[in-house]
């Protein structure tokens, strides 16, 4: 059976999940979903769509879309939906996966990773999150797992732009930015995102090039990361927009070096920084040029979940490069970019 793709969608209450959802099950695009609730929210989508019987699991729905809720662990829901598509009790094309709006993404992607007959039957392809416009700043400020949410995204969707001016809204982008450079960002009206947007996005592909965001890697560094400097609101620097109000725990930075990794060193680098750190290194990935290797080396990690692969070989001449993004939660830049500096042959 080939892999199933799977999809979290992540974010707040209030910020639209429940209407992607909606449009993604109602809409005619010929693929069968199966939607994984958790059942804390305010409002299932299950409301509208669908009428549950209260004993059931999992239902069936008119269109041959499934839905069903966590009762135990997403483990087991996972491994039964596995089980009923390999008996030909169900039919669905791919998973996705709405956690509550307080709910921190990492350990739903970790499952993916850990658990083998999981990882023997799904591929976890991105997560999604979503920020309202009108309240995303004030979550952004009170609540750590909403900034969590954008630290792990693969791709946001800003919703409820209407409700809010344009340069309120320029400035949320900008802000969002500034925590996650990787994740492509898209505004959307009432969840209507194209589902170009919505899947096969290969957030998590170890053997894509590397999918960070090509204009982040392009940009200057400083553009992203250096705006420690003092003078505050009086700087008339034009990148840096509304960005000194917020200095926000979930922060990203980038490594890069022309010379070659010693793989030994960086894998005891890597290793030892997991461990300290791997509970606030939210995603992290590069594509790097190790000692003794003609071929780029694909890294990428969730909290202490790291994983590397051969990429493609450098090209007739290709400059042999490393870029590495981190993206965390007060991760000390100093201490990493040092560490890997010592890694370099």
């Amino acid at each position: 059976m080939a892999l199933i793709p799977a999809t979290i969608v992540t974010g707040f209450l209030g910020a639209g999940k429940t209407t992607l959802l909606k449009r993604v099950l109602t809409e005619a695009h010929g693929q069968k979903i199966a939607v994984i609730e958790n059942e804390f929210g305010d409002e299932n989508i299950d409301n509208e769509i669908l009428v549950r019987e209260s004993g059931e699991q999992i239902i069936q729905l008119n269109n041959g879309c499934v839905c069903c809720s966590i009762r135990e662990d997403l483990r087991t829901t996972l491994s039964d939906l596995a089980d009923k598509k390999r008996k030909g009790e169900l039919q669905f094309d791919r998973v996705v996966i709405e956690t509550t709006g307080l709910a921190d993404p990492g350990p739903v992607a970790q499952t993916f990773f850990m658990d083998d007959e999981i990882a023997e039957n799904y591929l976890l392809d991105s997560i999604l999150t979503l920020v309202d416009a009108v309240h995303g700043n004030q979550q952004l400020d009170e609540r750590q797992e909403a900034r969590m949410q954008i630290g792990f995204a693969d791709q946001i969707f800003i919703s409820k732009t209407d409700l809010v001016d344009q340069d309120a809204v320029d400035a949320l982008a900008l802000r969002i930015r500034n925590m996650n450079p990787r994740a492509p960002q898209s505004r959307v009206h009432f969840g209507e995102v194209p589902l170009a947007n919505v899947f096969d996005l290969r957030g998590f592909n170890l053997n894509a090039k590397l999918d960070i965001d090509p204009n982040f890697l392009n940009a200057d560094a400083h553009a992203h990361d250096d705006h420690d400097h003092e003078h505050g609101e009086h700087c008339d620097h034009p990148s840096h927009g509304h960005h000194h109000a917020h200095d926000d725990d979930v922060k990203s930075f980038v490594f890069r070096s022309d010379k070659a990794f010693n793989p030994t060193k960086l894998e005891d680098f890597l290793g030892s920084i997991v461990q300290v750190y791997g509970p606030k290194m939210l995603r992290y990935k590069g594509v790097l040029n190790m000692k003794g290797t003609p071929r780029k080396v694909i890294f990428q990690g969730v909290h202490q979940l790291m994983g590397s692969d051969l990429g493609p070989p450098w090209a007739a001449g290709e400059k042999k490069s490393s870029k590495m993004v981190f993206i965390g939660i007060d991760l000390p830049k100093d201490i990493f970019l040092q560490g890997l500096e010592q890694c370099l042959s």
